[in-house]
């Protein structure tokens, strides 16, 4: 074998890791006041049905965020399907293709056409001209994504709103604590959704919410997350149980009190990849702070096919075997994945590059520093042994 190719673990080495590190793995740094709290909850045995652990946690992300209303939910799919149901969308959501598939599959679970819209290359986000072209006489809403925690052109797609008649909705599961021109993500549009699943950088365990600055359309939320009920035996419309339970609602307290040291713990592993990163000609490192604040929960990495031998997937495999487990996110894009691709759809050429080239780095407050500069010298491993890998893979 040719000199340094027996040190990479799919050539024999030894994986750089013992254990894996995953992507986003879940960090929870609040355990001593999580379970204060969860003892709270079994002295009041009140263990559901917006008890007091809820009832402040909105409270706090309302505070936190500077918006109104903040309706908790069971996870942030749920969110967004409530949200459709309480809007009452019917016909065409504009969606980006570029994006978790459960975006797409919410609108589509609720019986609304999500129209899958290109991306701009810099932010990753919904191109506003492509969304200009797609609105038709069926479009009821634009759905938008914080991708990375990068906020989204949200100006400019609030004056294509307007000017249709539409809804501006946001899909902001990976944007909390981000901002765009000092304005916290959350207060933009007529709602945002959150995801609070376990792998976000703020959680609890599993969970979501919605929201607004609208009274009305967050006192519908709040009646359709609970069977419809307005009252003890009171029912005025059809609902569902997506109700958040107190105990996942103590870890978003215990979560949202050290949330500002989640970042900067972040921050710091963001930091080692940015200077591990900084002069590979293979693979650039993308901004994920492009409109303002970011919450660096996201290491992100683009390929440079003109400088790269190896593909994007070999890469991955090559880091997979190291116990390095990035992704290939959102490969290969909502419009060419089940159902969506089955139904004629344009090309988005942007989308297909982007979902090509993007790798996802195990970043996060659950990493260290120092694992991130191992796992760069790693990188710097397999491209400097490019030839000789695309060599032994070709035979």
């Amino acid at each position: 074998m040719s000199k340094g190719l027996s040190d990479l673990a799919a050539f024999g080495g030894t994986p750089l890791f013992k254990m894996p590190r995953h992507a986003n793995a879940p960090h929870f740094p609040g355990r001593s006041e999580f379970m204060k709290r969860v003892g709270s909850i079994f002295d009041s045995n009140w263990f559901t049905n917006d008890g007091p652990e809820v009832v402040e946690l909105e409270r706090q992300i309302s505070s936190f965020l500077g918006v109104k209303h903040c309706v908790l939910t069971s996870n942030g799919t749920l969110g967004l399907q409530l949200l459709a149901r309480a809007l009452s969308l019917q016909g065409e959501v504009i969606v980006p293709s570029f994006t978790f598939i459960a975006t797409a599959h919410a609108m589509e679970w609720e019986g609304v056409k999500p129209v899958f819209c290109d991306v701009r290359a810099d932010s990753m986000a919904m191109d506003p001209e492509h969304c200009r072209r797609l609105i038709s006489s069926e479009t009821q809403a634009i759905l938008a994504v914080h991708l990375w925690g990068s906020g989204c052109d949200v100006y400019e797609l609030e004056s294509i709103a307007r000017k249709h008649g539409l809804f501006l909705l946001f899909d902001a599961a990976h944007a909390f604590g981000c901002s765009v021109d000092g304005r916290k993500i959350g207060s933009f549009g007529d709602a945002e959704v959150f995801s609070f699943h376990a792998t976000k950088v703020f959680h609890t365990f599993e969970g979501g919410a919605v929201t607004t600055n609208s009274e009305e359309l967050a006192a519908s939320l709040r009646r359709m997350r609970n069977f419809g009920f307005t009252g003890l035996d009171r029912v005025e419309s059809i609902g569902i149980n997506a109700k958040m339970h107190e105990v996942s609602a103590a870890a978003g307290l215990a979560n949202l009190a050290v949330f500002n040291h989640t970042v900067l713990k972040s921050k710091a592993v963001f930091d080692a990849y940015k200077s591990g990163l900084d002069d590979l000609g293979e693979v650039k490192m993308c901004d994920t702070a492009i409109n303002g604040e970011s919450n660096y929960h996201y290491v992100v990495c683009k390929v440079d096919p003109e400088n790269c031998l190896l593909s994007r997937d070999t890469i991955v495999d090559l880091l997979v075997a190291e116990n390095v487990l990035a992704r290939r996110y959102f490969h290969p894009g909502c419009h060419r994945s089940a159902p969506y691709s089955a139904i004629h759809q344009d090309d988005l050429p942007i989308t297909e590059m982007l979902s090509a080239s993007i790798i996802v780095l195990p970043a996060g407050a659950a990493m260290e520093p120092e694992w991130a500069t191992a796992i760069c010298s790693k990188l710097r491993l397999i491209f400097e042994c490019s030839e000789a890998i695309r060599s032994r893979l070709e035979k």
